[in-house]
């Protein structure tokens, strides 16, 4: 069957794929109602369902064929769970969020997977990319799909993990550009905004990575469970990724947290400035205005008024003032 685009439509199939892989790897498509009677026969085969969006009539089918647990698929009916792992008897139901870029903002989804000694049915939930490429890597390497369903679920893991890493990158390469805007002599409004915004981003990323490190550890630590010694390894180097992924995205979010205070203290110093050098010319015209309004007093008896001089001499004090009061103001920087 055709695998569903990244990003649905309103007449996207629900039902993905469902193939029956054998014991050498040889892919076999089948229709829901054979599932149960190909895990009758225990030859070594395990089916693969991918569901994109299922209702309610079509996780009851799964619920039959592969004997699912009623709270696992409780939970799989709605796409708001938190990240987490779930142990029923044998099988495991699995909650992790995905991520895209879409029109420049991150958009979320979710992926539930239930996980059995015989069987992969994994369920997609809004921003999702395509699983069609981790079928494909299984599918041209035998020797890793041996290792049954497990494989699988390592090689969806291993695909929602490297969605993250251009998201992450594409982040790094905003917070450069604002970096520049941050360091430019004019305020913008805006740049705080988009400071804010992409902080925002990266705190919800960080909320969807977190818990998908412990989901990773636990699968990487089982004993003697359906994950088999060799493929612990592989959700080991997942795990890898994830905490350096995680790590990125903590140092960008200081890295924001540090910009927007650098910001906010170059606005402070740049209205400082504003203020000295408006202080600085107040100061200047005070001082000719101070000894001008003295002259305006309506005195009589004012000795200076009788004087030759004296309207030169009050020009050269007011101008000497005004001089003296701008070269102190010019050498300790306010003008």
């Amino acid at each position: 069957m055709n695998d569903l685009p990244s990003v649905s439509a309103g007449n996207a199939p629900r039902v993905v794929n469902c193939a029956a892989y054998c014991k050498d790897g040889l892919r076999r498509d089948i229709p829901l109602d054979d599932i149960s009677d190909a895990l009758a026969v225990d030859d070594g085969s395990f089916v693969w369902v991918g569901l994109y969006e299922p209702d309610t009539t079509l996780l009851d089918k799964m619920q039959e064929e592969f004997d699912l647990h009623d709270l696992a698929v409780e939970d799989a009916h709605h796409a708001h769970q938190r990240p987490k792992i779930e142990a029923y008897g044998n099988s495991l139901f699995i909650a992790v969020h995905t991520a895209q870029m879409i029109d420049g903002h991150i958009r979320f989804g979710e992926t539930h997977a239930f996980l059995g000694p015989r069987y992969l049915v994994t369920v997609r939930h809004g921003a999702s990319t395509s699983y069609a490429p981790a079928r494909a890597r299984m599918e041209r390497d035998p020797e890793m799909l041996a290792h049954g369903p497990s494989a699988g679920l390592y090689a969806v893991l291993d695909q929602i993990v490297d969605n993250f890493m251009p998201i992450v990158d594409e982040f790094s390469h905003s917070l450069n550009e604002l970096e520049q805007d941050v360091f430019s002599a004019e305020f913008r409004k805006e740049t705080v905004r988009e400071l804010y915004d992409l902080k925002r981003e990266l705190t919800r990323l960080r909320m969807a990575l977190a818990p998908l490190q412990d989901i990773l550890g636990q699968l990487a630590r089982s004993r003697g469970g359906i994950i088999d010694d060799e493929m612990q390894l592989y959700m080991r180097d997942v795990l890898d990724h994830v905490v350096r992924i995680n790590e990125t995205t903590d140092t960008l979010r200081e890295m924001l947290t540090a910009a927007v205070s650098v910001n906010l203290s170059l606005v402070t110093v740049h209205q400082g400035e504003v203020v000295k050098r408006l202080g600085s010319w107040a100061a200047l015209l005070a001082a000719p205005t101070l000894i001008a309004s003295w002259y305006g007093m309506n005195f009589e008896y004012m000795p200076e008024l009788h004087g030759r001089w004296s309207y030169p001499v009050l020009v050269a004090v007011v101008v000497a003032v005004c001089v003296l009061l701008y070269r102190r103001f010019r050498k300790v920087g306010w003008l």
